[in-house]
């Protein structure tokens, strides 16, 4: 069964709500605690979701883009462009403080989730979610992959200071993972197959699922799995991830090393550990 489009944006104003309810809930000495976003402190996560709210505002609803882009579409290049947009910012914004910081939040939220109200959701994208190996993609998957960067942004900073269970709600941590096991197909599209071949991909716990890929004529689709189609369909691997790893491996905050021990390999182990290697941000 092939995954349904997915409909994230009434999440937003929940999500922003929940950060702004943690952000005016820490301590100074918080805002300066280390996150698993590289040396990344938790203000520095928080400046970078600011940045996502004015940014796309600007580009997306404006058209003000502020000079070029990177040297060309390259994966690479793509990557060098975003982290030196990105160290900008969060240098010159260091000067806000905390207050200051949290306002802009509670001011910018509200016009991006208005302006990615007004999309097609079938219409063509700005910009193409590169991590799902797309050239060009429909505003509903932009939108589903700004979730994910809203999503798994505010829990680096829940996981800093030990509130993470929030964002593991079933209703808020299930969109993330239905948008993030999209960038698995890509990951695979080089592993040779005969047509038919599966690999299964689950996720336990609160808010996961069960993904299958499966080799067609064109390459990989995924597709969603019962149980009744998993006791009864072979796969060349089967790979299952606790719930609180997955998302630290999509956004490249965890090694293979650090996470095997919460994973479970059944078949094609090389098959399995090359599929974790999945990511779902440009990185």
């Amino acid at each position: 069964m092939e995954p349904a489009i997915l409909d994230t944006l009434p999440l937003f104003p929940e999500l922003d709500r929940l950060l702004l309810e943690l952000l005016r809930s820490l301590d100074p000495a918080d805002w300066e605690l280390p996150t698993v976003a590289g040396h990344w402190r938790v203000r520095d996560v928080a400046l970078h979701l600011l940045d996502g709210n004015l940014r796309s505002v600007s580009m997306l609803r404006d058209g003000h883009f502020a000079g070029p882009g990177p040297a060309s579409a390259a994966p690479a290049d793509v990557v060098t462009y975003l982290n030196q947009l990105n160290q900008s910012w969060v240098a010159a914004t260091q000067r806000l403080s905390p207050a200051v910081l949290i306002d802009l939040l509670a001011h910018s939220g509200p016009p991006y989730y208005e302006y990615l109200a007004t999309l097609d959701p079938q219409a063509p994208a700005t910009f193409a979610v590169g991590w799902a190996g797309e050239a060009e993609s429909t505003n509903w998957f932009h939108i589903a992959r700004d979730y994910t960067e809203k999503w798994h942004h505010q829990q680096q900073i829940r996981q800093a200071v030990g509130q993470e269970a929030a964002l593991y709600e079933p209703a808020l941590y299930h969109p993330y993972l239905a948008t993030s096991v999209r960038a698995l197909p890509h990951r695979l599209h080089h592993v040779a197959a005969a047509p038919g071949e599966r690999v299964r991909f689950e996720v336990t716990g609160p808010g996961g699922g069960c993904w299958v890929l499966h080799r067609e004529a064109a390459g990989w689709a995924l597709g969603l799995e019962t149980a009744a189609d998993s006791a009864k369909l072979p796969a060349r691997a089967h790979v299952k991830v606790a719930g609180p790893v997955a998302w630290r491996l999509f956004s490249k905050n965890i090694s293979l090393v650090e996470a095997l021990p919460f994973v479970e390999l059944t078949g094609d182990q090389q098959l399995g550990q090359w599929l974790l290697g999945a990511v779902a941000v440009m990185a």
